[in-house]
């Protein structure tokens, strides 16, 4: 389907407007409406959900059906998180700081919405939801694409959500969405700087890398990840193992998932073959580097020799890649090769060794004995959350409600003027 961008973007451009006066009352009622509707259309939802599930199967892509799978119990979920974000505070209009200068200009640092946000996506069908009621709750605008894989579930989803704010008098050009599954589809946004105000990737990195190269709006990353877990030389093995299980296998097709395990070469022979045994009940294939294939050969059957690709990949499936390290410091030495600044983990019981690792990994979130699994908006007590940003600039970490909101200085004169 040819979309017309120009119009898309423009009829965002004007909704937000009205997005960014709409009181926390408004929104909050919109909020509610949205839950009402998405229930409302569970069964529609959930057939053209079952479409999308078949092509993912049909082309292979096992992995992915969890990602684009919906059934009562999530639909029940995504309508429990809207509530949620309707208990958080409204971040806008909030007075960040203040003060009076000596000329007796009283100034103000206020939060308000960026204005009109792309987000560009894959796969998951809630992602929808999450984007356009955190959009809502922030004042802004927000024109959705989401990936081919989810699109049949993502049109019902906006059926939904649209009929909900016409039912409550809300400007339904708040929420716009590209219907299409072209990839190239979203070139022409992205060059839309005087009417798109920021574009926000979700994804792998090729999708990443394809809208920081092709994009003159300033662009928010999210998704992508390679994410590490070390277990250091002193350690308890109980807890390496469950930390390392529930990392690797709690959930595999999210971001925050497990794909390299580190192991200090003095850890390695006691703790690999029975972490090896509990993964087995997982179906888990280990690739592992030379040392470690060494000690699992003939003890693990999914084993295979890592390669090189393996430690720079985000497997999003049954897989780990397994290296043997000589110390701490090149475990660090390793993360900062491979990682994209997610969230990386240590296991240990040495203090000295803890710190080093949360002061020189560089990344948005470092864990000390706990599994990755936790990087997560609601986990960090943020409510739900557009991403996780592996960037520096703007917001890092669990990307919620408040990070789609910018600032503005209000300054309140009595008729000062410059000498």
């Amino acid at each position: 389907m040819k979309i017309d961008a120009l119009k898309i973007a423009q009829a965002a451009k004007m909704a937000s407007k009205s997005a960014g006066l709409m009181t926390t009352s408004q929104k909050n009622k919109a909020l509610l409406a949205i839950a009402k509707f998405i229930k409302k259309y569970e069964k529609e939802i959930l057939k053209e959900n079952a479409k999308d599930v078949l092509t993912t199967e049909k082309a292979g892509l096992g992995p992915m059906v969890d990602r684009v799978l919906l059934n009562k119990e999530r639909i029940t979920g995504i309508c429990s998180d809207i509530k949620n974000v309707v208990s958080l505070p409204d971040p806008v209009g909030k007075i960040l700081s203040k003060r009076k200068q000596p000329s007796g200009l009283k100034i103000q640092q206020v939060s308000v919405p960026f204005g009109v946000i792309l987000m560009i996506y894959e796969s998951r069908p809630n992602v929808t939801v999450d984007a356009a009621t955190l959009a809502l709750k922030s004042g802004n605008a927000v024109i959705l694409k989401g990936g081919k894989e989810a699109i049949n579930s993502n049109r019902v989803i906006i059926k939904a959500i649209k009929a909900a704010l016409k039912s409550v008098g809300v400007n339904e050009n708040i929420v716009q969405f590209v219907d299409s599954v072209e990839k190239d589809s979203i070139a022409d946004f992205l060059k839309m700087k005087s009417l798109i105000d920021v574009v926000i990737p979700r994804g792998g990195k090729g999708l990443i890398n394809f809208v920081v190269e092709n994009s003159s709006i300033p662009a928010i990353n999210t998704g992508a990840s390679v994410v590490h877990t070390y277990i250091d030389k002193k350690f308890d093995l109980k807890m390496a193992v469950a930390i390392t299980v529930n990392a690797k296998t709690r959930r595999v097709s999210i971001c925050n998932t497990l794909d390299t395990l580190l192991v200090h070469k003095d850890s390695a022979q006691k703790l690999l073959p029975i972490l090896a045994k509990e993964l087995a009940k997982h179906d888990v294939e280990i690739r592992a580097d030379k040392r470690a294939h060494k000690i699992l050969n003939e003890k693990y059957t999914k084993l295979k020799r890592a390669t090189a690709q393996d430690f720079d990949t985000e497997f999003l499936d049954y897989i780990l890649a397994i290296r043997v390290v000589d110390n701490l410091d090149e475990a660090l030495t390793h993360i900062e090769k491979h990682s994209l600044r997610h969230s990386e983990a240590i296991i240990t019981s040495d203090k000295k060794s803890a710190e080093r690792f949360l002061n020189e990994v560089d990344a948005a979130c470092v864990y000390v004995n706990a599994t990755t699994q936790f990087t997560d908006g609601a986990q960090f007590g943020l409510g739900a959350e557009i991403g996780i940003s592996t960037q520096k600039l703007h917001v890092r970490g669990p990307f919620a409600l408040e990070g789609l909101t910018t600032y503005k200085w209000k300054i309140y004169g009595s008729g000062q003027c410059r000498k």
